[in-house]
């Protein structure tokens, strides 16, 4: 009998529409949003003045959130206690002149965004997402969720080396398809704004990406793993979402919990929405001195402040079980990972690993190590920046996954619910 189940999968079942229904960062920063108003927070405009009130409240910035939970009587040098996050996924983003085309086929021109396994975008139905703006500066949502966009593989017969090697370039051979004839310009903006019921010629600005439209489903004989996309990093996302909610209801806090999604996690983080831009900085400051506080007190507050980067990690794979470190073995459904680095591409060090065994033994959840083997180059998350930037302790965890980057990622079905106990515990201090 499988081990599996053991778990409520009622977070699972919530995290499996969460990535259906967000296909880009701003999807996935307008459905975090919609769950903390469910919750009784409310949204904050970063150009108005703030208050000293209790509860719950969060800034939106295109592809980012930050959210946080004033208890009362919180004073001016209360510690925060941070999850932190990333909205952005690998994919394929479309151009600012989008339309090309040849020999009878009409083609949109992308960009490669992020360290995409390229493999997994080919043959595969693709949709359109992201926003656009509108005249006056608006954004509007776009989701074209049906099989519009493809990249079609070679086929074997025109390449017979294929499978002793597959070479993608990433310029020519990645422009997906979408239908024949001969490229017109502005057909595809025509076709967004007929789809977002505005006139085309009142887009003036857009952000779109592909996605693929097969939906995230169970797998296994027992069900006891879950295939999706974006899970890298929409699964933090969505276990931060519901640790900060519980957190926020559970009564008496020691501690000020704080959602930090960030955008362009996965190209560096260097935007106005990144980890390493201002936008934490300012509302963890702004949090202190609409309470009254000082820079002494902001300084205080910073000093005792905690961050749990929450981002996946690598699973050890079957067929490639060499490429890991041979004493470190994290597996699907085994609980969280802590994720270790000492040239520090993660922020983890041997106080971070006690404040994350109390979180884990608190919440009565199991947990795992990651590091990474000495032969294989480590990546890297919003940890280190985090730490660097704002001087706080930084503790780097995840989900064990398989197929990190893919168009299609693969996790435990036990492990997002595990995950999201052991951060509301942390949360709640």
């Amino acid at each position: 009998m499988s081990t599996a189940h053991r778990f409520d999968r009622g977070h699972t079942d919530d995290l499996i529409s969460f990535l259906a229904a967000s296909p880009s960062p701003y999807h996935a920063v307008a459905n975090t949003a919609a769950r903390l108003e469910k919750a009784g927070f409310r949204q904050l405009a970063e150009t108005e003045a703030w208050d000293a009130s209790a509860g719950g409240r969060f800034v939106l910035r295109g592809g980012a959130i930050i959210a946080w939970y004033v208890p009362e009587g919180a004073a001016p040098a209360t510690p925060f206690r941070i999850v932190g996050a990333h909205t952005d996924s690998p994919n394929l983003r479309v151009k600012p002149l989008p339309d090309t085309g040849a020999h009878g086929w009409r083609q949109i021109a992308v960009e490669i965004y992020g360290g995409t396994l390229l493999n997994t975008w080919l043959d595969r139905d693709l949709g359109l997402s992201g926003r656009i703006t509108l005249r006056g500066g608006e954004h509007r949502l776009v989701n074209v969720d049906r099989p519009l966009l493809r990249v079609p593989q070679l086929a074997i017969h025109l390449d017979r080396g294929v499978n002793d090697g597959l070479t993608l370039d990433r310029q020519r051979h990645m422009t997906p398809l979408w239908g024949l004839g001969k490229a017109e310009e502005g057909d595809l903006i025509r076709f967004v704004a007929r789809e977002a019921g505005v006139e085309a010629r009142e887009i003036t600005g857009w952000d779109l990406m592909t996605h693929s439209v097969e939906p995230p489903a169970y797998l296994g004989r027992d069900r006891e793993l879950v295939a999706g996309p974006r899970m890298d990093n929409l699964l933090s996302v969505h276990a931060g979402t519901a640790a900060l909610a519980a957190a926020s209801a559970s009564g008496a806090l020691s501690y000020i919990p704080v959602l930090a999604a960030f955008d362009h996690e996965e190209n560096g983080s260097q935007s106005d929405t990144g980890a390493e831009g201002p936008l934490l900085g300012n509302v963890l400051e702004r949090s202190v001195f609409a309470r009254g506080g000082t820079y002494e007190d902001r300084a205080r507050a910073l000093a005792g402040t905690v961050c749990f980067s929450s981002d996946t990690g690598h699973a050890v794979h079957p067929n490639y079980a060499e490429r890991h470190e041979p004493g470190h073995h994290p597996v699907a459904n085994g609980g969280p990972l802590l994720k270790t680095n000492v040239n520090q591409r993660y922020a983890t060090d041997g106080g971070g690993r006690a404040l994350f065994t109390a979180a884990c033994e608190r919440a009565g959840v199991p947990y795992q190590h990651f590091v990474s083997n000495n032969s294989v180059p480590c990546g890297t998350t919003i940890g280190p920046i985090t730490a660097a930037r704002h001087g706080i302790t930084t503790v780097d965890i995840g989900v064990a996954i398989l197929s990190m980057h893919s168009a299609r990622e693969l996790c435990g079905a036990d492990d997002p619910h595990l995950l999201a106990s052991a951060l509301t515990a942390f949360l709640e201090g």
